[in-house]
């Protein structure tokens, strides 16, 4: 009788061989080089530029069909050159391209982006990996384009936008400029190498697991931020956390360094039901450092966010049956902490 040990064997290995393929999944550590996703980030920028070569019309009409959706809202919601209904929005446009702003501009982005190669090749494991995770995600376009400084990423019906004049670099001559909508502590993530973690965080907060508007105690938020965050984790493997929440290498180590003290502070002012709408951007929002906490300013900033990331990672780690997708429907806060058993010490 040699059957029964031998299946009994192959049982056992293929059990090993799912929990060695959930805990890889877990980690990000799959495969995904055969999913037949490949991108490419259109340059709508580069095509833009060629209207201002006449004739015009045609151009736009050409333009709109290639781009669809994307070229009203570019025109009249980010442009605000007038309703693509009416061709008068042409001779704003026409006067944009004569400016010396928009000139010297589109020099700056064509010298740090004459293609978008190592972006294409980011995203497009990155979009392989969503795949991975979740196998009926339509997947958007992607489109490269000037903003004016007003928005680094757009969102709409079947597209996801890039605005690369945001991305120039963490030193850019332009951004001095802005201080006053973009200071450095924000400003110094306007790099290349964010682009695709900010796509990607993009797509996971305003498209596929929007904030519920009921979520409001900072407990709330800080679940449904940590599982934004590990979701990077498994989609952007190769990405350091330092990008994937926008901390400085010292932030980090600061937020590591004070883990308990931070989590008894959070308890100690009895923060985690707290619903004060000032308590988003006291603990939420990007900042140079939270106010109440470190000596000289050290702190780092946005620590809700950061908290929310070690527990969901740790209640992972703990329930290694539970997929990403399980995860990031999941609703009871207050579960997913207890049962990560959340306890940082000296």
């Amino acid at each position: 009788m040699i059957s029964t040990p031998v299946k009994t064997t192959q049982i056992y290995l293929i059990f090993i061989t799912l929990i060695l393929f959930s805990a890889c999944g877990r980690h990000g550590n799959v495969d995904v080089s055969n999913i037949p996703v490949n991108v490419t980030i259109h340059r709508f920028d580069h095509d833009l530029d060629k209207m201002r070569n006449p004739p015009m019309e045609p151009q736009a009409i050409a333009l709109q069909k290639k781009y669809g959706l994307f070229y009203q809202d570019y025109m009249e919601r980010i442009l605000q050159a007038g309703s693509i209904k009416d061709t008068a929005y042409l001779g704003t446009l026409k006067k944009v391209f004569t400016t010396k702003a928009y000139n010297d501009l589109k020099h700056e982005v064509d010298s740090i982006y004459p293609n978008l190669d190592k972006q294409n090749e980011e995203l497009t494991d990155a979009f392989r990996r969503i795949k991975f995770y979740f196998p009926k995600k339509e997947l958007p376009k992607i489109y490269a384009y000037f903003s004016g400084f007003q928005a680094q990423t757009s969102l709409g019906n079947g597209y996801f936008a890039i605005g690369l004049d945001l991305f120039l670099g963490a030193n850019s001559k332009f951004y001095p400029a802005l201080i006053d909508n973009f200071p450095h502590y924000i400003s110094r993530y306007f790099t290349p190498a964010n682009i695709a973690p900010r796509v990607v965080e993009g797509i996971l907060r305003e498209d596929m697991f929007p904030e519920k508007a009921g979520d409001k105690s900072v407990l709330q938020k800080m679940i449904y931020n940590g599982k934004i965050m590990y979701a990077m984790d498994l989609i952007l493997p190769a990405v350091g956390d330092t990008t994937k929440i926008r901390y400085t290498t010292a932030q980090l180590k600061w937020a590591a360094d004070f883990q308990p003290q931070i989590w008894g502070y959070f308890l100690e002012e009895n923060l985690l039901y707290d619903t004060d709408v000032l308590k988003d951007q006291q603990y939420f929002n990007d900042a140079p450092f939270t106010v109440g906490l470190g000596e000289k300013n050290e702190s780092a900033p946005k620590l809700g966010v950061w908290v929310g990331w070690q527990i969901v990672r740790q209640y992972m780690d703990k329930h290694p049956d539970v997929t990403l997708q399980q995860l990031m429907v999941m609703d009871d806060a207050q579960k997913i902490l207890n049962d990560s058993k959340y306890r940082p010490k000296n």
